[in-house]
């Protein structure tokens, strides 16, 4: 049964966050850390895929974190496959211990937009919900090297000349560290910029290249 809080459902000023995991647990522990922290609040849990497909789309949560093994016949992966197209605004992140290719491309295909691990720190957790919820594709960096290197195994594919071309040395530095699975607040950081300027960055990336999320602009940057 999908467990609701009332009360901070209304309040849209904040992030709204829906979290799916059979482990009871941690599923309680992360609706604590999400519902302590200022600007996020977690709106339900639910620790079954029916309770997810039933009742998400009735919340329309901004995110939802979503484990792989529910448990069931039903992966979470098979979730996001079911719910993505009906609640197409909902960014979907999957929550996992899981770090083979397999999954994770799995995952990506089926509209998640974002990838952690479970061994996540709560911080860093908090940085790729708010980076999701902003139009962001976050991944933990053992899954971004994965990444990476399935697109550098990849053969080439048919890109412009130019399309690369006219990404201008900043952007290619920021698209560098996108690759690695930093989070905008960690590229900030590493370059003495604001995170709002790396996001207008990342915009501007994504529109020179013409995608819409991470993944594939480090599949555009390393198909060269």
């Amino acid at each position: 049964m999908l467990s609701l809080n009332p009360d901070l459902y209304y309040n849209m000023k904040e992030i709204s966050v829906c979290v799916v995991d059979d482990n009871k647990e941690l599923r309680n522990a992360l609706e604590e850390i999400i519902s302590m922290s200022q600007g996020y609040k977690c709106i339900a849990t639910a620790g079954t895929a029916e309770d997810a497909v039933n009742q998400i789309p009735l919340l329309r949560p901004d995110v939802v974190l979503m484990d792989i093994n529910l448990g069931s016949v039903e992966s979470g992966i098979d979730v996001v496959r079911v719910l993505k197209p009906r609640i197409p605004d909902t960014n979907f992140m999957m929550c996992t211990v899981y770090e083979e290719d397999e999954k994770i491309f799995e995952a990506l295909s089926a509209g998640a937009s974002g990838y952690i691990l479970k061994k996540t720190d709560p911080a860093r957790m908090l940085d790729a919900i708010r980076e999701l919820y902003e139009g962001g594709a976050p991944m933990s960096s053992q899954i971004a090297r994965k990444v990476v290197a399935a697109f550098r195994n990849r053969p080439a594919e048919n890109i412009g000349s130019d399309e690369l071309s006219i990404l201008s040395a900043r952007e290619k530095e920021i698209l560098e560290f996108l690759s690695r699975g930093l989070m905008y607040k960690e590229i900030a950081s590493q370059l003495f910029l604001s995170p709002e300027t790396v996001r207008k960055h990342v915009y501007n990336i994504y529109e020179k290249l013409h995608v819409s999320n991470r993944v594939a602009a480090v599949n555009k940057f390393y198909g060269r």
